[in-house]
């Protein structure tokens, strides 16, 4: 069992953390869980998420047979995850929004999750970015090569066409696999370039 840490924020494409937080617990991995209020907002939005109970939708959306899930406020600076002596073997914030990009970018540790993430690119730890904005402006773009300088990746949500998807599961699939094989989680969640 592999411990990794999601951080979902307010930018559009919450089913893209979803979908990874469910593949990692079903793969039986450790989870540590984070919403911003503005990804809470997107739940309710985009996925139509009743999020006046949000325990009750963490337990409906990631309970799990394998894994573990664990659920952290954005103000719970006590959350293991907090520290560089706790064992993390990677960290997604999926998708990211530019605030919390440049929170990142420059340090700011304001939360829990830019905190945590602070933290992977100091420890020299697995920290996986998946930007959701259109256009980029320069300070956006200049954030992403800070991240990546510093040890980060960036994985834009940008879903390829090779694999011939059918549905928008095969395209949701295939960027949470990407971000999987950045993690080296194994998946078949799509038909990779020649295997056709």
């Amino acid at each position: 069992m592999k411990i990794f840490t999601v951080g979902i924020t307010g930018a559009s494409g919450a089913v893209y953390g979803v979908r990874l937080v469910q593949e990692l617990l079903s793969s039986g991995h450790k989870v540590h869980l984070m919403v911003t209020e503005a990804g809470w907002q997107v739940f309710r939005e985009e996925l139509g998420w009743d999020t006046s109970d949000r325990e009750a939708r963490i337990e409906e959306h990631f309970r799990s047979a394998k894994g573990l899930l664990h659920y952290h406020t954005l103000r719970d600076f006590n959350a293991p995850v907090a520290s560089g002596s706790y064992q993390n073997d990677g960290m997604v914030i999926i998708p990211c929004s530019m605030g919390t990009l440049s929170g990142i970018a420059h340090g700011a540790s304001g939360n829990l999750l830019e905190r945590t993430a602070d933290v992977m690119l100091k420890e020299g730890r697995k920290l996986v970015i998946v930007p959701r904005e259109t256009p980029l402006n320069r300070i956006h773009l200049e954030n992403m090569l800070k991240v990546t300088e510093a040890g980060g990746k960036i994985v834009p949500a940008m879903p390829a066409f090779y694999q011939l998807p059918k549905t928008m599961d095969d395209l949701i699939n295939f960027l949470v696999g990407k971000v999987l094989d950045q993690l080296g989680v194994h998946h078949e969640l799509f038909t990779r370039w020649g295997d056709q």
